[in-house]
């Protein structure tokens, strides 16, 4: 079975670096028409400087901050002047950050919902509006698709990530919701939330601490950490027509840590 994206034009958050990045690239290369959408405009541009190269080719670069109402609009009208649609949206864009939960001045909380939740939800709700305005004389049973990034943390208890934990679980279930309130538009909304992955946090993580390689690996039944292509081919999945009837789904992507039950393991 193909889990083609093949034509399909994409908005992926957070393609500067990490997991984010993995996914944009994994796209363009399925053949989809990608705009890779980050704060860091260098680092896109460093990334990205041979498939920018060519201007009729399948990358475009947005840099701005997506916590800004204009920007997220601007974000997509440039993916509108470059690829004339859009039939999906990757909610990439996530930050991972300690949190004091005893500390009435630690302004974590407010950082990870604003980073991880409501600029989610407002891209979400621009785009979608977008899908229903193209798709309204379409007879496809699916005409389009938002997939966000979450963690295995959404279920885990770990007081120093308190923040980043809550803002994963307010996405679980913003997933849900959207999936119920846009499925008579045709749009699926799905998750994919991962923990065991060598993402950008998790690389700069064992970069500090010697031992939490081999932390997370003894807590993963697979004994390994994966790599961030193994979260975009998930995406992939959820992007493709194969699963036209998948929505409201968190899909776990972790080696199975999930399946155990120590609160000591780190999970992000």
């Amino acid at each position: 079975m193909s889990f083609s994206v093949q034509g399909k034009t994409a908005i992926v958050t957070g393609a500067a670096n990490g997991v984010g990045l993995a996914i944009a690239r994994h796209l363009a290369d399925q053949g989809a028409n990608v705009m890779f959408a980050d704060m860091d405009e260098a680092r896109l541009k460093d990334e990205l400087s041979d498939d920018i190269k060519n201007e009729d080719g399948n990358v475009r670069l947005f840099a701005g901050d997506l916590r800004e109402k204009l920007t997220i609009a601007n974000l997509l009208s440039a993916t509108l002047d470059a690829f004339d649609q859009v039939d999906i949206l990757v909610n990439a864009a996530r930050q991972v950050r300690m949190t004091d939960p005893l500390d009435p001045d630690d302004n974590t909380m407010s950082l990870m919902l604003d980073q991880n939740l409501h600029a989610s939800l407002r891209l979400s709700q621009l785009v979608a509006r977008r899908m229903v305005k193209q798709g309204k004389d379409s007879d496809k049973s699916c005409i389009g698709t938002i997939v966000n990034l979450s963690s295995i943390a959404a279920h885990r208890t770990r007081p120093e990530l308190m923040a980043y934990s809550i803002s994963c679980a307010a996405l679980d279930q913003m997933t849900r919701s959207l999936a119920v309130a846009l499925a008579p538009e045709r749009i699926k909304v799905n998750a994919v939330a991962f923990g065991s992955v060598m993402s950008a946090s998790l690389q700069e993580r064992i970069r500090e601490n010697d031992g939490y390689r081999e932390q997370i690996i003894a807590q993963t039944p697979q004994s390994r950490i994966a790599g961030p292509n193994e979260v975009a081919e998930a995406v992939q999945f959820l992007c493709s027509d194969s699963s036209s009837f998948v929505t409201g789904e968190v899909l776990t992507v972790d080696g199975g840590r999930s399946l155990l039950d120590p609160v000591i393991a780190p999970a992000h």
